[in-house]
């Protein structure tokens, strides 16, 4: 399953890239592509988990970039 993201107040392109490996590093997750350029995520993961999934990305993305706001598009 995919879903698309709007993700803002990214502070550089190195942000997205370490946000994207932390990610990738949930169970569950196929692939995980953010782009600091577009203000886009793109995330697949298993259809059956995603509801703990979206909650394990948003809880990395915050402790990770405490500012950013993300929104499924």
């Amino acid at each position: 399953m995919t879903s698309k993201f709007k993700i803002k107040g990214l502070d550089c392109a190195n942000c997205a890239s370490q946000l994207e490996r932390e990610i990738k590093k949930i169970d569950g997750v196929e692939n995980a592509s953010i782009s600091f350029m577009t203000e886009r995520m793109e995330l697949e993961y298993d259809g059956d988990n995603k509801e703990k999934i979206l909650k394990e990305a948003k809880k990395r993305i915050k402790r990770e970039e405490p500012d950013v706001t993300i929104e499924e598009v």
